[in-house]
């Protein structure tokens, strides 16, 4: 998968040859509208408790890797 800055640099490319004006006024607007806003996120109570369940979880050693857990998950679908 491409990190970030090639993605970044490969739209970039493709976008220095673009000369349709609409075009790009509506690939501006897209952009515009969708843009992250940066700042903090608002998390509900239960969202909280989650994270603080899962941090004891971690500190507990109660922990799976990703080879296990989806070994698990193939079991399940099979029971299923």
């Amino acid at each position: 998968m491409a990190t970030v800055d090639v993605l970044r640099d490969n739209i970039i490319d493709k976008l220095l040859t673009i000369s349709n004006k609409e075009y790009l006024s509506a690939l501006n607007q897209l952009v515009e509208s969708s843009s992250v806003e940066k700042g903090f996120v608002n998390l509900s109570a239960e969202q909280i408790s989650m994270l603080k369940l899962s941090d004891q979880d971690i500190e507990n050693g109660r922990l799976i890797s990703q080879d296990q857990l989806d070994k698990n998950d193939l079991e399940w679908l099979k029971e299923k």
